[in-house]
């Protein structure tokens, strides 16, 4: 007869050794990773697509989104359907640099925010955490304007 007490944690352990012999992706493939996700992120907005958007959101993602922060998906989706509203998408954006936790399971990624005809109008910064192997998810997303200060005034 077959003693489990035995047998299971031996083939935890063998598991064990063969998850731990799987190297894990490097930084720079990582990166690669975080920024082809919010180019597919940025996508929908380009195919009109707000179902397929709020795939990439995180159910307890936070969206700065004027005064008051957006908590949760369903926040996040009833704000942003006026984006998705129109045949023309309003805005688009593009990740410019992307930073990944040596950890591999949060990124920062960061970039141009233009309006429907291509002008500069904003910068994103969007916080990735993977939730799942190569599944990131969006936990928060803050765009902030640009300034349009001119130039110093002289004395």
């Amino acid at each position: 007869m077959i003693d489990l007490r035995t047998i299971v944690p031996a083939a935890l352990c063998l598991l064990g050794a063969a998850c731990a012999a799987v190297p894990p992706a490097s930084n720079e493939a990582l990166q690669r990773q975080v920024a082809d996700t919010e180019r597919a992120f940025a996508k929908t907005m380009a195919d009109r697509d707000a179902a397929r958007f709020l795939t990439f959101v995180s159910e307890e993602a936070v969206f700065f989104s004027g005064e008051k922060a957006l908590r949760g998906k369903r926040a996040i989706s009833e704000a942003w359907a006026r984006f998705y509203q129109k045949p023309e998408a309003p805005f688009s954006w593009e990740p410019e640099e992307v930073e990944v936790l040596g950890s591999g399971k949060l990124a920062l990624s960061t970039g141009p925010v233009r309006d429907s005809h291509g002008k500069l109008i904003a910068r994103f910064t969007s916080i990735w955490r993977e939730e799942a192997p190569g599944i990131w998810r969006i936990v928060f997303d803050k765009g902030s304007e640009l300034c349009d200060c001119g130039a110093p005034a002289r004395p």
